[in-house]
């Protein structure tokens, strides 16, 4: 029987109360200042490999929209992240960020020493919105119905904790807290207007499960790469390695 919409909306967020990685092991030891300089570090890098696909992912999405509208909605997506002259944009944020923590940006921007799962896990998420149906697509993106808690949260764990941590570092998170927003309630109201059937439905609950699968596999990563007893993969970025600028050397 299909749901109403106040009930299929339920059920979306009930998964994000299940499921959000604000849940995972790591972001409870980086929240609360339990990370040493490099598992930040480590961090740093892999989501930065996160964030630079996010806009070609979007692009892959917009390229199968033949609705000029959502196309010019959608396309504000990239440009949070790219940038617009008025805008630096996300990446750019991060960057600085990786810079914060000690990072060479253009080490962090070769995506270099990024772990093979977190690899999979984004290219993954990239593939799902190319190749899924719009509706998915769209209901994969919906972990933002979650994001604005996360980023309050970080940016007071790590003004608290992190020496790094000041207004130009975690510029990134702040930026966010108006961005996301307003992303996320075209994409909700998207999926509640286009979720029509049952199956629908679970299709798109499926795709936004699949996200939160996502986002936890590469704190995973992370957790069993850098935290005790830490397990660094071949090729990926070696604590004490280099790639730091000369003040974190």
């Amino acid at each position: 029987m299909t749901a109403t919409r106040e009930e299929f909306e339920a059920r979306l967020r009930q998964i994000g109360a299940d499921r959000y990685h604000d849940k995972h092991p790591f972001h409870h030891l980086l929240h609360g200042g339990g990370c040493t300089p490099d598992q930040v570090r480590a961090w740093v890098i892999n989501r930065y490999y996160y964030q630079h696909s996010i806009p070609m992912k979007d692009a892959a999405f917009m390229s199968r929209v033949e609705d000029p509208e959502m196309r010019r909605i959608w396309r504000s997506r990239i440009e949070d992240h790219d940038g617009t002259a008025e805008n630096e944009g996300g990446i750019k944020r991060w960057l600085k960020l990786a810079e914060a923590v000690g990072l060479d940006p253009d080490y962090v921007q070769s995506c270099e020493g990024v772990l093979p799962a977190t690899k999979f896990a984004v290219d993954a998420y990239v593939r799902f919105v190319r190749d899924k149906t719009l509706l998915e697509a769209v209901a994969a993106s919906l972990t933002e119905l979650f994001a604005p808690a996360i980023h309050a949260n970080r940016i007071e764990g790590l003004l608290k904790n992190y020496d790094f941590a000041n207004d130009v570092s975690l510029s990134y998170f702040r930026k966010r807290l108006t961005e996301a927003p307003k992303d996320v309630a075209f994409g909700l109201k998207w999926v509640l207007d286009h979720a029509e059937t049952q199956e629908k439905q679970d299709a798109a609950a499926k795709a936004l499960i699949f996200k939160t699968d996502v986002l936890w596999s590469q704190l995973d990563a992370l957790h069993s790469a850098y935290v005790e007893p830490a397990r660094v993969p071949p090729g990926a970025w070696q604590p004490g390695t280099g790639m730091l600028l000369a003040k974190a050397s």
